[in-house]
């Protein structure tokens, strides 16, 4: 009988800490989708002005946007671009994503190193950069 008894106790016991062992699945929000897509546009950006690619550019941002980096951008023979997220701030149909960033830009036998923090804006759906605020990384090497 004693047996019988234990042998319960140890189930119930087993059954209960499987359980209550699951982790709950959690949605993922749609500010949280919002903010991933605005990296991943970002580094597609960023992957375009390193290859020189205008058609990259166009792709992942508007006219204005476009006009941001093709304006200021000058002649290097190698770039190194670093992006550190900072804070993304959503408000309807408007991301601003805050970055801080790192550049080494070299032409010819000079290398340019340069840090700074910029605002991206981005417009629509899908995302596309419309304008650069603050610290321009593309605007070197000066």
């Amino acid at each position: 009988m004693k047996r019988l008894y234990l042998a319960a106790l140890v189930f119930i016991i087993f059954v209960f800490a499987v359980s209550c062992g699951k982790a709950a699945v959690k949605k993922v929000s749609e500010d949280s989708k919002i903010a991933t897509e605005t990296f991943a546009v970002v580094d597609d950006i960023k992957e375009a002005y390193i290859r020189k690619d205008i058609s990259g550019l166009e792709k992942d941002t508007t006219s204005e946007g476009l006009r941001a980096i093709t304006g200021v951008m000058k002649t290097f023979d190698s770039a190194e671009l670093n992006f550190s997220p900072i804070f993304v701030e959503i408000d309807g149909g408007n991301v601003d994503l805050n970055v801080s960033w790192k550049g080494v830009w070299k032409s010819g036998e000079k290398t340019t190193e340069e840090r700074g923090m910029a605002v991206f804006v981005f417009k629509g759906m899908p995302l596309k950069l419309d304008a650069i605020l603050r610290g321009n990384p593309f605007k070197y090497p000066e």
